[in-house]
């Protein structure tokens, strides 16, 4: 009975905590997304070196997304 237990309240408290961490994830993302729309408004070489500094930070983002987004749309389809 304990293990039973202890078993489902891991799980509960490991997915709650995965949906959180993907939320701020993805809220990071369209923030910076942003970001780089505003900054690629402006001319200038410290716009430019902003907006590839912003790639750094968008692209391991992007991946988490597609990754959540997959991971859904495999749970929806199960």
């Amino acid at each position: 009975m304990v293990t039973t237990v202890t078993t489902t309240t891991v799980t509960t408290v490991t997915t709650l905590a995965a949906g959180s961490f993907a939320l701020i994830a993805i809220l990071a993302l369209i923030a910076l997304l942003v970001q780089k729309e505003i900054i690629g408004g402006l001319q200038g070489e410290r716009a430019r070196r902003v907006a590839r500094a912003l790639n750094i930070a968008i692209v391991p983002l992007l991946l988490v997304f597609a990754s959540t987004v997959a991971f859904r749309v495999l749970d929806v389809l199960s």
